[in-house]
């Protein structure tokens, strides 16, 4: 078994952005009372072989053993009129039982499947992900700058 880090030091933190859906819901939700808008209770990690798109357009990785993971992230910090937010723990993937291919793209969405995109990108290091390998992202290189 491997232990694939696809976020393994300062060097490699990953930047997300906001998807097509979660800008559009921002806006409504604060400048026309709320419609059509819940904020989830939890949000997920999805790996995708491709990018996920401002649309959510991607090939998100199935089969193998492969599920979206829970990740927490810390209390927004503001600072040079930036609010930014790091995960807070370790989250770690099933042992795949096949191949996942290349992981490519993360994505942070509402549910544990389907759902709703909230934020997407790439993986500094893309790593092939095949049977017997687990992985894992460190604590506090998801970021979201929300800019």
């Amino acid at each position: 078994m491997t232990d694939t880090l696809l976020s393994k030091s300062t060097e490699e933190e990953i930047l997300l952005s906001k998807s097509n859906w979660w800008k559009t819901a921002c806006l409504n939700a604060v400048l026309r009372g709320g419609t059509n808008f819940t904020a989830p209770q939890t949000v997920y990690i999805a790996l995708y072989t491709s990018n996920p798109t401002d649309v959510d357009t991607g090939q998100e990785v199935s089969g193998g053993g492969y599920e979206r993971r829970v990740v927490t992230f810390g209390a927004p910090v503001i600072a040079d009129r930036r609010a930014t937010t790091s995960s807070t723990t370790d989250v770690y993937f099933p042992i795949a039982t096949a191949d996942w291919g290349l992981v490519t793209h993360i994505g942070i969405r509402t549910a544990a499947t389907g759902g709703n995109l909230l934020y997407h990108g790439a993986v500094t290091n893309p790593r092939t992900v095949q049977t017997n390998d687990s992985l894992r992202f460190m604590a506090g290189r998801i970021n979201i700058d929300e800019g």
